[in-house]
């Protein structure tokens, strides 16, 4: 089903490079809100490590943001060394192929990693891509979020179960 993931962690830095092998991927395309910072833009030290770390190891990596706060999305782009796209409409499957294309990529051998089931895991499985849900860093007050993330719940309960 196009809803549920393919993996689960609880946040990006449990993903390892031994996981990547086992499931032959060679690229990764990265949420940033919830997935990489936080509300006031924070990255942890680990985070960063961790991208140093994949990287280092051949792993290809590609920011897609649905935001359209260029200025937010360049600083974390930057500070990763990592390319971005915003404003990317995910789930819909264009920014998704901008980042294969600009990866390199085939998408069988590329995951999607985000906290959002409606946006990232849905526009990763509707391109052939593997999907990897995070739990969000933090929540999001606004109601629509609220609401979305209610419906979330119980497929994120079901996605922990048996992934990863």
């Amino acid at each position: 089903m196009k809803i549920y993931p393919k993996a689960y962690f609880g946040k990006v830095e449990e993903i390892t490079i031994e996981f990547l092998k086992k499931n032959k991927l060679k690229a990764l395309i990265l949420d940033v809100d919830n997935t990489l910072i936080d509300k006031e833009r924070n990255i942890t030290e680990k985070v960063i490590e961790w991208v140093r770390n994949l990287k280092g190891q051949g792993v290809k990596l590609y920011i897609l943001s649905n935001s359209n706060n260029a200025e937010k999305v360049e600083e974390i782009s930057q500070k990763l060394k990592v390319s971005y796209h915003k404003f990317a409409m995910k789930p819909f499957k264009r920014g998704f192929k901008k980042a294969l294309k600009e990866l390199n990529e085939k998408p069988e051998n590329t995951a999607i990693v985000g906290d959002q089931i409606f946006t990232d895991i849905i526009g990763a499985n509707l391109c052939g891509m593997k999907s990897v849900l995070l739990e969000p860093i933090q929540l999001e007050n606004t109601a629509s979020f609220r609401l979305r993330r209610k419906w979330e719940r119980r497929f994120r309960k079901k996605a922990k179960m048996g992934r990863s």
